[in-house]
């Protein structure tokens, strides 16, 4: 690896370890704030329009990067994220936070993918050390962000978003400074006709969009991402109600810890011997039993049962799914089914935030506490039920597509 590709790469990896425990500090403790001073129906909106942002930024992101480069789509969308988080310290009132949040999440959807970008046009022999590298440095920063939250807890959210806003300018600095303008990609030495470059708002990104023959599996997906921003918006709202001797983004310590202990061994023990169905149900089946832990105890030991086993979806699902799509989707087709991952993650998490806090407020205002995790446990249980009932593959490929880095991500919140 060249000193250039180094330093690029060092910068990336400290920027999205900045950026995760950013998150991490911020939106569990501001979940929480916001449930317990208007309702989860609020906090779900807010979460929601991160979302709407981040989805709205695909249709931009192209064309930013055409005239400003990688580089610039990348240091745009960082400060433009970090300004929006420090606005939230001082906003006031539900509209005012969910259209920050919109910025948030735009912000993000813009900076992201050029991270990615840069890392996808290193050398072939390169790339998967780059990818490994990206994917452990945020899991880490969401570790840390999450104890940090912890000792945060409490605090105004002015000075709150204060130490979250100078993270983020770290995050901006860090990522931005290293890389090239255009990232790693060979020189051909012809330059790109202006017109040829891609307008400023586009939809071309649904064009490669192709799920015949696939649907039923997308949507399962979707259904998957909606069970899992469930958790993230639903467990501070439950551990501001029912857990008061534990910070609100405790779980996400737990869960991070477990993910980087059990994530790569548990996975490859398994796909050895399983069908990718079953891994999927497995994991589902795990998500089901942390739901059923959440709603029958509202206490610390209940929580901490439950983040052992509901990451068993992130571990085994995700990495199934891209397995079980290459051999149900016929392979002239596979490229462009692979391409519609981004849109149905993106409908399960905008309808699983909402969602997450409706349920929430409902099982409240009916007197049955928990009920919200029963109805997640219900629809996980039917998920594992569909992978194991269509478990065979349909074709005799077996090997594993490579999984959307950007899939394998969380929170991003």
């Amino acid at each position: 690896m060249t000193t250039e590709r180094r330093r690029a790469l060092i910068g990336i990896n400290a920027g999205i370890f900045l950026a995760h425990i950013g998150n991490y500090i911020w939106f569990p403790l501001f979940l929480a704030s916001l449930g317990g001073t208007d309702s989860g129906f609020w906090a779900g909106v807010v979460m929601c329009m991160t979302y709407v942002g981040r989805l709205l930024a695909t249709f931009f992101y192209e064309g930013v990067a055409a005239r400003a480069g990688i580089r610039g789509a990348v240091f745009a969308g960082t400060a433009l994220e970090a300004t929006a988080l420090f606005l939230m310290g001082f906003g006031s009132g539900v509209v005012t936070y969910s259209v920050l949040a919109l910025f948030i999440g735009f912000g993000s959807g813009t900076a992201f993918p050029g991270l990615k970008n840069v890392l996808v046009s290193y050398p072939d022999d390169e790339r998967p050390k780059a990818l490994s590298t990206f994917q452990m440095a945020a899991q880490v920063g969401l570790l840390g962000g999450a104890l940090l939250g912890g000792a945060l807890a409490g605090v105004d959210l002015r000075v709150l978003f204060s130490v979250v806003f100078a993270i983020f300018i770290g995050f901006c600095l860090a990522s931005s400074a290293f890389i090239p303008r255009d990232g790693f990609r060979p020189k051909d030495g012809a330059a790109t006709p202006a017109a040829g470059r891609p307008p400023l708002f586009s939809t071309a990104v649904f064009k490669g969009i192709d799920v015949r023959g696939a649907t039923r599996y997308f949507l399962l997906s979707a259904v998957f991402w909606f069970l899992s921003i469930g958790f993230i918006v639903g467990i501070p709202l439950h551990m501001e109600t029912y857990v008061h001797g534990w910070a609100p983004s405790a779980p996400f310590w737990i869960t991070g810890l477990t993910v980087l202990v059990l994530q790569y061994p548990l996975f490859k023990t398994l796909i050895k011997r399983l069908n990718p169905g079953t891994v999927m149900a497995i994991g589902l089946t795990g998500m089901t039993l942390a739901f059923l832990a959440f709603g029958a105890g509202r206490s610390a030991g209940w929580v901490f049962a439950g983040c052992l086993t509901v990451v068993l979806g992130d571990i085994l699902f995700v990495p199934s799914f891209d397995m079980w799509v290459a051999h149900k989707v016929p392979e002239d087709r596979l490229a462009k089914a692979m391409g519609a991952m981004h849109f149905f993650r993106s409908a399960g998490n905008m309808a699983g935030s909402l969602l997450a806090g409706i349920l929430f407020d409902l099982s409240r205002s009916l007197g049955v506490p928990g009920a919200n995790w029963y109805v997640a446990a219900a629809v996980a249980a039917g998920c594992a039920l569909v992978c194991l009932a269509d478990r065979e593959p349909a074709t005799g490929r077996d090997a594993p597509v490579a999984p959307d880095p950007q899939e394998q991500v969380t929170a991003d919140a």
